[in-house]
């Protein structure tokens, strides 16, 4: 099952109350009264930039689980929830930089808003997204626009998406007031264009199968945001990744640190490990252990090996208690620190401009992107200092990992689906959905769903108790086989 966290993340914030770095961003949700905007954005950074998820790793093949029949796993969930109470609180802040004239913070509300949004659609397919943004905005939550939304086609919800991102970067100006209360850039406003425009990019390539929709202008919005660096920064190294970095700070460590089941019931999947292994690359070493049988040195490829998601649990139980299958490494639940959250990444710019050049949206070298977005993830994921900078480079000269011309396209995918393990929640997951790379196993009899891998989540209950006409209208409009998880939504047709 997919969660969304918000209530989890606001009852985190408490624990902050204790910690000097954060005392001076605490505020009180429950007080319905006007607070600075700067009170209120480290609480929407936190929901926008909390990304890790076990369920997220688990569905997108990249972990096994060994104490029980994880609907995440075995393609077994169904329905998923709406996410507008973020929205509401990013909506507040956008509010509160309205009354005070801290205009800034409103555009970085944009960006914030349009993530949930993407995030929701994404999930379902159509939304209540004009009607339920109109009743948020206007503090309205009793009439029929709030309580029984009508459902915006998705392609609507990226235009109004898009059109929203294009605002918020045009209109932050280091000439307003300064932001206060950021836990990502510290108020750095061309840090958060970089973000937002960088972010674009992401939506704009997940449309990639509408690429010729004369209403959202996919390409030339791609290649206007590439060609003019001026107007619309982009990432240009590491240091401009949008993550929530952790501390060895009580409330503030890696969210697995000391997780007793993150410490004995997460093993490597055999697909990933196969990757790896065939790849010779070396961020096997800080992803997984040695299986316990291995006699052979921590850095030998051949002292990895992984279990089988799609197979049934006794399958995996057994192997693993024959010490055949690797680990997640110890540091995800031993060490408080670890890679940040990352919401957006230098790494996946390079590749979606690698794989934009390719299908010839923009200019430039395919090859030099490609290699650009390798190195920053082997940079990113270097956990103290596992491999040398001679191991980065004789790996991008690996004939393995060199571009191919007519693999381009799978190729770029499976390094963008290796940089994001375990740092960037349901989007690997996403991306295989969008063109089907990496290839997911689905062959073993554990498997759910008739063997199918999942295309969606289905519309909450609540929705049909509170909303039936308008749901039913969508579900009939979008899904002739009806609300299930393999209907097909309009960016993946």
């Amino acid at each position: 099952m997919k969660y969304y966290r918000s209530v989890v993340f606001l009852c985190v914030l408490a624990v902050f109350s204790n910690c000097k770095k954060f005392e001076d961003f605490q505020v009180n949700p429950n007080n319905p009264t006007i607070a600075d905007p700067s009170l209120l954005l480290p609480t929407v950074e936190r929901l926008a930039f909390s990304t890790i998820s076990s369920d997220a790793a688990l569905a997108s093949r990249y972990l096994v689980y060994t104490q029980g029949a994880s609907s995440s796993q075995y393609y077994g969930w169904q329905r998923s929830s709406m996410n507008y109470g973020s929205i509401t609180q990013v909506v507040k802040m956008e509010q509160e930089a309205a009354r005070t004239g801290k205009l800034n913070y409103r555009y970085i509300g944009k960006f914030l808003k349009s993530y949930f949004i993407v995030s929701m659609t994404q999930t379902f397919g159509d939304i209540p997204y004009s009607q339920m943004m109109q009743s948020i905005m206007n503090n309205n939550f009793t009439d029929s626009s709030a309580t029984r939304p009508v459902y915006d086609k998705q392609q609507d919800v990226y235009r109004g998406v898009l059109d929203d991102l294009k605002i918020a970067s045009d209109s932050l100006s280091a000439d307003q007031v300064a932001i206060g209360g950021d836990l990502i850039y510290d108020g750095d406003i061309q840090q958060w264009k970089k973000l937002i425009n960088s972010f674009t990019l992401r939506v704009l390539m997940s449309l990639s199968k509408k690429e010729g929709d004369a209403a959202l202008n996919i390409k030339q919005r791609f290649n206007e945001i590439v060609s003019n660096p001026s107007q619309y920064p982009i990432f240009e190294s590491n240091s401009d990744n949008g993550q929530l970095p952790y501390y060895n700070i009580t409330g503030n460590q890696y969210p697995y640190f000391n997780n007793n089941s993150m410490k004995t019931d997460f093993y490597l999947d055999s697909s990933f490990v196969d990757i790896l292994q065939e790849l010779k690359d070396p961020r096997l070493f800080v992803f997984g252990k040695p299986t316990p049988a291995s006699t052979l040195p921590a850095d030998n490829f051949n002292a990895y090996d992984g279990l089988v998601g799609s197979a049934p649990l006794d399958y995996n139980t057994a192997k693993r208690g024959a010490g055949k299958a690797s680990q997640i490494n110890d540091r995800y639940a031993y060490e408080a620190i670890n890679e940040p959250s990352v919401l957006m990444s230098y790494a996946e710019v390079q590749f979606l401009l690698a794989e934009a050049a390719v299908r010839g949206w923009i200019s430039g070298d395919a090859d030099t992107f490609y290699k650009n977005g390798i190195e920053a993830s082997l940079d990113f994921s270097n956990f103290k200092n596992a491999y040398s900078s001679a191991d980065i480079q004789n790996y991008l000269n690996d004939a393995a990992v060199t571009l191919q011309t007519g693999n381009e396209i799978k190729q770029i995918v499976i390094q963008k689906y290796i940089s994001t393990f375990m740092n960037a929640g349901w989007l690997p997951f996403y991306e295989q959905r969008r063109t089907g790379f990496p290839v997911f196993d689905v062959s073993g009899a554990g498997m759910l769903n008739g063997g199918l891998i999942p295309k969606r989540w289905m519309y909450p209950t609540d929705e049909y108790t509170n909303n039936a006409a308008n749901v039913e209208s969508a579900v009939n409009r979008q899904y002739p086989d009806g609300d299930n998880i393999n209907g097909v939504m309009w960016i993946l047709q």
